[in-house]
């Protein structure tokens, strides 16, 4: 009787435990892994006003993703096809979602967020000590201990959002890697290209998904359901609002979590597709499985370092490793702040800069790698060819990227800070002189930010300062009357909030986000050609720890620094510090944005052009050399350095591109 049951039991699991099912769940475990991925970078302009850290910390906890992930690359890459790569998939699903609600751990810690301002929403709002008062006898400072001031309000709760952000790393490193290499034992060799294409556009729609649910969480207050929202006196536009950055990653914690369940109920191997229902066939599967999992075995470490010896005086497989640095360093400094700079640039709150994104930047980003791809196949383009055509398509981008330095917009006018109390231009970065002889009387705060914008088109640092003595409404409807400092022919009245920027300034936000989607597929369609290159510069027995090295070096000289040093060039441009609750400096409320658009635009200039260089001695260098793929494009899985290889290295290199193509998108990206 148990024996039936048996093998019902036994079949159900056999019919779920087949490769499309397998490929159904890891295209579910791309879209969780870069939805997660693409939600932290939205959120890191969050993360910093709500911890009151400056840009450069950012850029280290947007880092630490790659530090974790660097931890055990080499680990699984090397060691973990001899494992149960299924279950380890699973794990790392499930690693992930556990770092995605650590990151969220600080906001049911830390109590309420306290944003700068000098109206307090639990005072009684029509008492005007905010405003332009004479021989003002209240003390207007702290009067906590400093010490005891700090410790309340948790200042290092950000180092729970970098540890978390490590372990999701952790818990990436197995997805790619081992859920290819499973596809391709266990896939037909003609259905295996299809099925990384399906993969491909997963790790694209997560991103959109990802970038969605950012801007719908940066539109919600971080403290909603705890507070009075219509008390606030910030709006999403404002630098000082936070989003509900936290909702957002318990969702990523959710999903991470439930797609690794499936991965638990695949088995170590499967029957090779086309054999499901022939035993011989799917024993015969098992055992090559099992012997070519003892080669490989035998052969890691006695094979490591003659193949590292061979790469690294490989010159164009070491230049192509330079080039992705420099233009990968460029291009990832591009999109992790480029929700700041739409922010600063263009006066659109961080809500709507990721929704621009997500809907103009990714689907620019796939157009060019399916034509990419296409134009490859369609054309038999050789790798010589193909080297010359990314060299052209990546210069192109690169000449027309100079166009976006004359799409630009001046700094919001703040008296004292940008401009004269008189409406002069003044010089930045001199000593911020916000006192005038209009508001001296007024025993204002001069370092406090709390803007109001006048009616005669500047904006000024707070109410006291503009020297407003009278107040009407509440929240964000609050107007200020009787400011001495504007002089205008109204009636000297000003509201919360800086001054928007004109009509003219979100027109050229339109041609801005015009020219970046056709950047972003210039920049996508010279990546398959230029892929082509350092997968043809190999030998095939070299081709897997070539790709792994590379994606090596993309992480530690790219994933880590890039975003550190890119944000302390950005902290350098801040014209106005935040002061949090105990007097010491938070994150940055208004940058000159001028410094800011010459360090956003210049530095990706810089790196991009230093890439050419060793771009043009790859060309050089591929003249000396024949490959015999150079017939026909479409046997670039067969091509090599070498004239004649044996078979079964044949057989190794027909697979060997498709795992590692998705690598190098992932890197790309």
């Amino acid at each position: 009787m148990g024996e039936p049951e048996t093998r019902v039991a036994t079949h159900g699991v056999r019919c779920f435990a087949t490769i499309k099912m397998f490929l159904m769940a890891l295209t579910w475990a791309y879209i969780s892994k870069s939805l997660s991925g693409a939600y932290v970078s939205s959120m890191l302009i969050q993360i910093e006003r709500q911890f009151g850290i400056p840009t450069s910390i950012v850029g280290l906890i947007s880092g630490s993703f790659e530090i974790g992930n660097l931890l055990l690359i080499i680990f699984v890459s090397y060691f973990g096809m001899k494992r149960h790569r299924p279950i380890m998939i699973g794990v790392g699903c499930a690693i992930m979602g556990l770092g995605c609600f650590i990151i969220s751990l600080p906001h049911f810690l830390m109590g309420r967020y306290e944003y700068e301002t000098m109206i307090s929403p639990t005072n009684n709002l029509s008492s005007n000590s905010f405003l332009c008062m004479e021989n003002r006898t209240e003390a207007l400072k702290p009067t906590q201990d400093p010490t005891e001031c700090m410790r309340e309000m948790k200042s290092l709760m950000w180092i729970y959002v970098l540890v978390g952000n490590i372990i999701r790393g952790i818990g990436e490193t197995p997805i790619i890697p081992l859920g290819i290499s499973y596809i391709e034992d266990f896939a037909k060799s003609e259905n295996s290209p299809l099925y990384i294409g399906i993969l491909e556009v997963g790790k694209m729609i997560g991103p959109l998904i990802g970038l969605s649910l950012g801007s719908f969480c940066a539109g919600i207050f971080v403290d909603t359901g705890s507070v009075n929202t219509d008390d606030l006196t910030i709006t999403p536009t404002d630098t000082r609002w936070v989003g509900a950055w936290w909702i957002g990653f318990l969702v990523c914690a959710a999903v991470n979590i439930l797609t690794s369940i499936p991965f638990f109920f695949f088995p170590k191997t499967l029957p090779k597709e086309g054999f499901q229902d022939n035993v011989n066939g799917t024993e015969i599967a098992r055992e090559k499985s099992r012997e070519k999992a003892k080669e490989e075995n035998q052969g890691v470490t006695k094979d490591f370092f003659p193949f590292m010896k061979n790469l690294s005086s490989n010159p164009i497989y070491m230049l192509f490793i330079l080039i992705s640095v420099l233009q990968t360093n460029a291009f990832n400094n591009r999109f992790n702040f480029l929700p700041k700079y739409l922010e600063q640039q263009y006066g659109k709150s961080n809500a709507e800069a990721i929704l621009l994104i997500g809907l103009h930047i990714f689907p620019a980003i796939c157009i060019g790698y399916l034509t990419g791809g296409f134009i490859m196949k369609k054309f038999n383009i050789t790798v010589k060819k193909a080297a010359y055509l990314a060299f052209c398509l990546s210069l192109c981008e690169y000449l027309l990227y100079f166009c976006n330095f004359l799409i630009t917009c001046d700094n919001v006018p703040v008296a004292g800070l940008t401009i004269s109390y008189e409406g002069f231009q003044k010089p930045l970065y001199m000593e911020n002189n916000v006192l005038s002889d209009c508001n001296t009387g007024c025993s204002c705060l001069p370092k406090t930010w709390d803007p109001v914008c006048g009616d005669n088109g500047l904006a000024y640092m707070t109410a006291c300062l503009a020297g407003c003595e009278e107040s009407v409404g509440t929240g964000t409807n609050m107007v200020f009357q009787n400011c001495h400092c504007i002089r205008s022919s109204g009636n000297s009245s000003a509201v919360l909030g800086l001054c928007k920027k004109g009509p003219e300034c979100v027109k050229k936000l339109k041609y801005f986000l015009i020219m970046t989607v056709f950047l972003c597929f210039l920049y996508s369609l010279s990546a398959i050609p230029g892929y082509m290159v350092l997968l043809r510069c190999m030998k095939s027995e070299e081709k897997s720890l070539g790709v792994g090295l590379h994606a090596f070096c993309i992480r530690i000289f790219v994933g880590i620094p890039a975003p550190i040093y890119f944000g302390a060039l950005i902290d350098r441009t801040c014209l106005h510090w935040g002061t949090q609750k105990c007097g010491v400096p938070g994150s940055c409320r208004m940058y000159d944005i001028n410094s800011f658009r010459h360090i956003f635009l210049g530095l990706d200039v810089a790196l991009k052009g230093s890439s050419y260089l060793p771009a043009f001695f790859i060309l050089r260098l591929l003249r000396k050399f024949q490959f015999p793929g150079d017939m026909d494009s479409s046997e670039t899985e067969l091509a090599e350095m070498k004239l004649t290889e044996k078979k079964s290295e044949c057989a190794d290199v027909h697979r060997s591109p498709m795992l590692e193509n998705d690598g190098e998108l992932k890197t790309k990206l």
